[in-house]
């Protein structure tokens, strides 16, 4: 699953490392950098992230003011050098708090620990999502400026482009304008699996698996370290290996 963040911090250089850390970690996605406050609001009025990492210090608005401000809060890290505001960042429900001088180790605690907060929380709502009965077996998705249907069964694997998701089928390639996370929510539960951040593959068309890799039919799809032990868990928890 992968994590969109942002980052607000008027010192360039911190938003600089934390540039750097975050595109580090396989499962964050760095949707946005943000030097004031009020960028980052009218940003999030238009679109939703999983995690921010917010500085407390800053000219136009604190980092305490802009979470007081805004009602939909994503998960927060908080990243600053003065440590006094460490329970009102809490009472503020924050995730975490990092004090500079950040070391990479210790940001990836942070994340680590704030990603299994968001996947339990994502586990819980598809168990509650989950149909019963009767379950259409198709979709559409927005591709070439129309609504394409796009059959389950006929899925041989999804693979990422930059901002783009290419749906193969046998008979022809969708390309839309997607996330990962948004085209999951769509799909059946436990039939589709992401195997690697670039690739999602429907569990039934799996025709083998190696050790990184496995195979639809002719093609050979890679297992991402990150995915390995989430993608043989979930097999083994289906009984299917």
């Amino acid at each position: 699953m992968l994590i969109d963040c942002i980052a607000i911090d008027d010192e360039p250089l911190a938003l600089d490392q934390m540039k750097e850390y975050i595109d580090k970690v396989p499962y964050l996605n760095l949707t946005g950098l943000f030097s004031t406050g009020l960028k980052a609001i009218d940003y999030l009025k238009e679109n939703k992230v999983d995690l921010m990492f917010l500085d407390i210090q800053m000219d136009d608005l604190t980092g305490i003011q802009l979470l007081e401000t805004i009602t939909q809060k994503p998960k927060v890290i908080l990243t600053t050098a003065y440590d006094e505001y460490a329970i009102k960042g809490y009472e503020l429900d924050i995730s975490d708090y990092l004090l500079k001088p950040i070391s990479f180790e210790r940001f990836v605690k942070a994340v680590n620990k704030t990603y299994d907060q968001i996947t339990e929380k994502s586990k819980l709502n598809i168990e509650k999502k989950k149909p019963s009965g009767n379950e259409r077996n198709f979709v559409f998705i927005r591709a070439d400026y129309k609504m394409v249907k796009v059959v389950f069964d006929e899925i041989i694997f999804v693979e990422g482009l930059k901002d783009y998701l290419k749906i193969v089928t046998p008979n022809k390639t969708i390309v839309t304008h997607m996330s990962f996370k948004t085209l999951e929510q769509m799909f059946p539960v436990n039939e589709f699996i992401r195997v690697h951040k670039s690739y999602l593959v429907p569990v039934s068309k799996i025709d083998s698996i190696g050790k990184n890799y496995l195979d639809i039919g002719k093609h050979q799809i890679p297992i991402g370290d990150f995915y390995k032990k989430s993608f043989f868990d979930m097999m083994s928890n289906e009984g299917l290996v």
